[in-house]
């Protein structure tokens, strides 16, 4: 929006005495300013609103009244205080400073409307799941096979959306991969959108199972969305894609302003989420954000990347498949089932294990941090 009304005032003015006065707005055409702006914006915003958001939560009752898993397992000595009762559904707060944000700041370009509007969806589904856990009374909250078919119907939309636009049909029948220069499949629709949907799917999945403990999924998706804040950039300027030899994706740096605008939500949101916290995203907030990564990352045609920069979300999702997968194949097997871990995802292990709650949340950020840098040196080691 602000794009759009500094390109109208500085045609009005062309030609005029007062041009120069208003030469200044010459600065919403980067979209490095832009991308500062929404950064800033977004973080103020949920500032702003998070206080008046857990009160209305509060009076809505939209609390966690069911103790979470981790405590029902039960041995978690190093927990000192239970998240009984604490508002849900807070990403609500992310949700709105972001897509306001964006729109205050970036171009409403094609990928920027259908980023947002997929985040729109994923998070109506998680407000559903949240909704549906807080009235239930056992807390199970809506089929795991629903929120599966919706995720996947969303990332084949996506995917036969691009496949079908000449000029973006490449990010599906293109594969490539980290570390090399050159796709390494060309017109694979089929595997392009298979790993479209695992990568969209698995996202969305996978920073919802990491939202455990007070703090470590938001502070692992800004850490992550930093990284894509440098990788959107780069990928939409033709001349430094074409010297880091990466895919260039026209109109990708708008989605400089989408991360940019992610970070300062996320950190906006940490600010009330971080131990002990004032609220919860639920999955109305990281079915969202989990799927607005795994979303960009193809839009700029780097999913496989995201796995490297989200290596703590991989590390999360895989706990828990290699965790239920070995004790299916032992209970069948031996008539008892037996655990890898002692409790998944992987960051309960480490409770389990003694490590107090920040402990194991602050220790995870400097993983991701490691994951983050790997990522990036993918940009020179091609």
């Amino acid at each position: 929006m602000l794009y759009y009304l500094s390109q109208q005032i500085l045609d009005w003015s062309a030609g005029t005495a007062w041009a120069e006065s208003v030469s200044s707005l010459r600065l919403f055409g980067y979209i490095t300013f832009r991308s500062a702006g929404a950064a800033i914006t977004a973080l103020l915003l949920s500032w702003m609103l998070g206080p008046r958001v857990i009160c209305w939560l509060k009076r809505l009752k939209f609390g966690q009244d069911y103790r979470d898993k981790a405590e029902e397992a039960g041995n978690l000595t190093a927990r000192l205080l239970s998240k009984k009762g604490t508002p849900t559904m807070g990403g609500i707060l992310i949700i709105l400073a972001l897509n306001f944000t964006t729109l205050l700041w970036a171009k409403w370009e094609t990928m920027v409307q259908l980023t947002l509007l997929s985040v729109v969806v994923l998070t109506a589904l998680g407000f559903y799941d949240d909704y549906a856990k807080i009235t239930q009374q056992s807390g199970a909250g809506t089929r795991a096979s629903v929120k599966l078919l919706v995720q996947t119907a969303l990332a084949l939309f996506i995917g036969f959306y691009l496949w079908n636009m000449p000029s973006k049909s490449k990010l599906i029948t293109e594969i490539m991969v980290p570390f090399y220069k050159y796709p390494v499949l060309t017109g694979a629709a089929v595997a392009g959108l298979t790993l479209t949907t695992l990568t969209i799917v698995g996202s969305s999945n996978a920073v919802n199972l990491t939202d455990g403990l007070d703090g470590l999924a938001i502070g692992c998706t800004v850490i992550v969305s930093l990284v894509f804040v440098i990788l959107t950039y780069l990928a939409g300027n033709v001349k430094t894609a074409a010297y880091l030899q990466i895919p260039y994706v026209p109109g990708a740096g708008e989605l400089t302003v989408f991360c940019s605008a992610l970070v300062g939500a996320g950190l906006g949101f940490l600010w009330f989420n971080c131990h002990p916290a004032q609220m919860f995203m639920g999955d109305t907030g990281s079915l969202a954000i989990g799927g607005a990564l795994g979303i960009v990352a193809v839009l700029i045609h780097q999913p496989l990347v995201l796995m490297i920069a989200g290596g703590i979300f991989v590390l999360e999702a895989g706990s828990v498949l290699i965790q239920t997968g070995y004790y299916r194949y032992t209970r069948r097997r031996f008539g008892t089932g037996r655990r890898v871990f002692l409790m998944a995802p992987i960051h309960h292990h480490f409770e389990k294990k003694g490590w107090y709650e920040s402990q194991v949340v602050m220790r995870f950020y400097i993983l991701c941090v490691l994951f983050a840098v790997l990522a990036l040196s993918t940009l020179k080691i091609r």
